[in-house]
């Protein structure tokens, strides 16, 4: 009868039918995860396009941007001295060989020069640091591979010149940031493979247990990566997703085994037969498995709500990977522990099989499990105050999109000297104005307007960069702004743009289309939807997931 009851359950029946086709089901499943892994090889994964994925205004104004008029990249190098100041003729002769010596570099296409009648903004307020700017030949988003060669021209003209601090950000800090970002997460899966075994090792006493939810983890990851480099080619990946997918997908897998295999080392100590404890397992643990499985499916998809392309991402990743995993953990792992029986506990590690007890459960948490059960109402009223003491910071918790300042400071020394030395320049508002003729004398006096206003406002400063696309339908009116991007200040610059100086000014264009974008407004512009989507996404997740 219980063979039975279990062979009704989904789970049941699919443990059963996978370990009476044991091959089918193994090498089927090995098959699969090379097939779809070589999938992801033969069609790489497309990524988004983030100047075209933002939220509201600056979301606009960013695809404008990007689709009307992708500027060059660009590099800033900074120019410093304690004692003399850019009149001096020392310093204009070392900012001279700073700009003869990258100017010939193949892939600096223009300089800047402090000392142009135009460029009197790149001179600091105390005279003693000044900017050279460069703009990166070619596309910009091929501009990381060519900036190279002007850090290492940078770093020779600091040694050529001592007495002055001179160093470069723009491209270049881009590039080391993600490239750190890219080593970390690197690291982090290079390590999360031999912690998790080391972690099953002391979990299960024995390297074939340890090895079977590994095993399934790894071929788990490898054909979630081929289907998500498919479903890339509709709904485009963040970058971030092959390291979520490895870290997410060993996770589930490896909870997923060690209760499906728990299980069925318990029902043997009772004395079951190997068949019958394998069935016992599929219809219990198997059955919460699935349950589990779905629940995370339900749970991850409340991403969506928020309507933004890396959390549309990350959800697809994650819902896929636990999808794999859920139906490994049904076919291929029953399949397994029938064609291993009692062999699973083979190769055991010395002194760690000790640590068990005869029922197989470990002794520390067979010693919590039991005092939890003989106070069952106050386990649970100090769990339940745990974990909301645990909650409770999380109220404190705001999602924004990471600034600069976010980033590791090695990176950051030129930028920090940068913002002392030119207080305003680092934070940019950017006023989009794309119109039949941004040449037309209606429109240049708008703009004109939209700068002394600027200016006038008290949060914004010079210098004001009016830049043109070739087509003359675009113009872009970067504006410094007071604050750090985030703070009280940078927000009523944005404030101010948006409500007091782009309605009358710009905003009056005929057939003109005008938004405002930048640090600032990206951060707001995110932190807006969130908070309308915020609702949505939990209220989803708490009627149908729980």
């Amino acid at each position: 009868m219980s063979s039975l009851n279990h062979s009704r359950n989904l789970a049941g029946r699919m443990a059963r039918w996978s370990a009476h086709h044991r091959k089918i089901a193994i090498f089927g499943w090995l098959a699969l995860a090379i097939a779809l892994f070589a999938v992801s090889i033969a069609s790489p994964m497309k990524q988004i396009v983030f100047e075209t994925s933002g939220p509201g205004e600056s979301g606009r104004a960013d695809t404008i941007l990007y689709e009307d008029f992708k500027q060059p990249a660009g590099e800033s190098v900074l120019i410093q001295s304690n004692s003399l100041k850019a009149s001096d003729p020392a310093f204009q002769a070392a900012v001279k060989d700073v700009i003869a010596g990258v100017s010939t570099l193949d892939a600096v296409a223009k300089t800047e020069s402090p000392f142009d009648t135009e460029n009197a903004g790149l001179i600091s307020d105390d005279r003693k640091s000044v900017l050279v700017g460069l703009e990166i030949r070619g596309d910009s988003d091929d501009a990381a591979d060519k900036i190279d060669p002007v850090v290492a021209r940078v770093a020779e003209l600091q040694k050529a010149h001592p007495a002055f601090t001179i160093g470069s950000f723009g491209e270049s800090t881009g590039k080391a940031v993600d490239a750190s970002v890219f080593d970390d997460l690197k690291k982090a899966g290079l390590f999360s493979i031999p912690l998790t075994l080391t972690i099953l090792l002391v979990a299960f006493g024995a390297l074939v247990a340890a090895g079977i939810p590994l095993l399934l983890g790894l071929t788990a990851v490898l054909g979630t990566l081929g289907l998500v480099a498919l479903a890339s080619q509709v709904l485009p990946m963040s970058e971030f997703v092959s390291a979520i997918i490895l870290l997410i997908g060993l996770a589930v897998a490896v909870d997923y085994t060690m209760f499906y295999l728990k299980r069925e080392r318990e029902e043997r100590a009772k004395g079951r037969t190997e068949e019958a404890a394998l069935e016992a397992a599929a219809a219990t643990s198997g059955r919460s498995v699935l349950i589990s499985g779905f629940t995370v499916l339900v749970a991850m998809s409340g991403m969506y709500f928020t309507g933004d392309a890396t959390f549309a991402s990350f959800a697809l990743a994650t819902m896929t990977v636990v999808a794999v995993a859920m139906l490994g953990s049904l076919t291929v792992l029953p399949a397994l522990l029938s064609k291993l029986g009692d062999n699973v506990d083979r190769l055991r590690v010395p002194l760690l099989h000790r640590l068990r007890r005869n029922d197989s459960e470990g002794r520390f948490w067979g010693a919590i499990v039991d005092r939890v059960l003989r106070r069952p109402v106050l386990s649970a009223a100090l769990a339940g105050g745990l974990l909301v003491a645990l909650a409770l910071p999380a109220m404190q918790l705001h999602l924004a999109n990471p600034s600069i300042d976010t980033y590791p400071q090695k990176f950051l020394t030129t930028y920090n000297r940068l913002k002392e030395a030119f207080p305003g320049t680092e934070v940019g508002a950017s006023v989009v104005v794309k119109a039949p003729n941004v040449e037309a004398p209606a429109v240049q006096e708008a703009i004109g307007q939209v700068e002394w206003r600027a200016i006038d406002s008290g949060v914004m400063n010079e210098p004001i960069d009016v830049d043109v696309n070739a087509a003359k339908t675009v113009a872009v009116i970067n504006i410094p702004v007071e604050g750090d991007g985030t703070d009280a200040t940078s927000n009523q610059a944005l404030t101010a743009l948006r409500d007091e100086i782009v309605p009358p000014t710009v905003g009056t264009l005929r057939d003109a289309e005008v938004a405002v974008t930048g640090t600032t407004a990206q951060q707001k512009d995110f932190s807006d939807q969130m908070k309308t989507a915020g609702p949505l996404v939990f209220g989803f997740v708490l009627l149908f997931a729980f």
